[in-house]
């Protein structure tokens, strides 16, 4: 399937960049896309004892005094067009791109927040020994600005917690930026890849996507 949807596909250059709040504890590092897989761990995963409520969120968000959650700190903070925000961090207007399909939205509440690598994901690959704050740290990361992304609640539903051996975005010219999001999420937080999903990702960096840079920004 991966072979057939890669056809065509152009090879590019993706610049993942870091969100300006919170800082950095580490400056961002540019790393092509291959040396960042090759430095992800392999093992096998296990989602025993996975419950989505281990996983704490949407929380106070980045900024705990401006009275918006994390789903709403990041609908404003990735606006095409800004939206008005009103008392208890109402939004309204605006315009998103939700770029898994291309489409633009208007209304927010027709966008869902995706944890790019899916909470259920991440217990299978690590998260599971994590203590229930850093689980809650992930899960409102906007410490990088790719961990989190407004997209259409159809594609984040069709997507749910399949790894990229299993889904990518409908739109394909978009799979780098993905592929690059996916790789760089889990190195920032030390995930590891399953020997199904690291063939996958093999597929593109290794390909039309190997020249794909992102910018390694370790969790804090």
């Amino acid at each position: 399937m991966i072979k057939n949807l890669l056809r065509g596909l152009v090879p590019l250059t993706l610049a993942v960049t870091p969100a300006l709040a919170p800082a950095p504890a580490q400056a961002a590092a540019p790393v092509l896309l291959p040396d960042a897989l090759s430095a992800l761990p392999v093992a096998d995963e296990s989602r025993t004892g996975y419950t989505r409520t281990a996983f704490k969120h949407w929380n106070a968000g980045a900024d705990s005094t401006d009275g918006c959650n994390t789903r709403q700190e990041v609908l404003i903070a990735e606006a095409i067009e800004a939206p008005t925000v009103g008392a208890g961090c109402s939004i309204t207007g605006g315009k998103w791109l939700s770029y898994y399909d291309g489409q633009e939205v208007t209304v927010a509440r027709a966008l869902d927040i995706d944890h790019m690598v899916p909470l259920a994901e991440a217990w299978d690959s690590g998260a599971s020994g994590w203590s229930r704050v850093k689980r809650e740290a992930y899960a409102n990361d906007q410490g990088a600005a790719t961990s989190l992304v407004a997209v259409t609640a159809r594609t984040n539903r069709s997507k749910s917690d399949q790894d990229p051996a299993e889904w990518l975005p409908p739109a394909t010219d978009h799979y780098c930026r993905y592929i690059g999001e996916w790789i760089g999420t889990k190195l920032r937080w030390g995930l590891s890849v399953d020997t199904a999903e690291l063939e996958a990702l093999k597929t593109f960096a290794d390909g039309p996507c190997e020249e794909t840079v992102i910018n390694h920004q370790p969790a804090e």
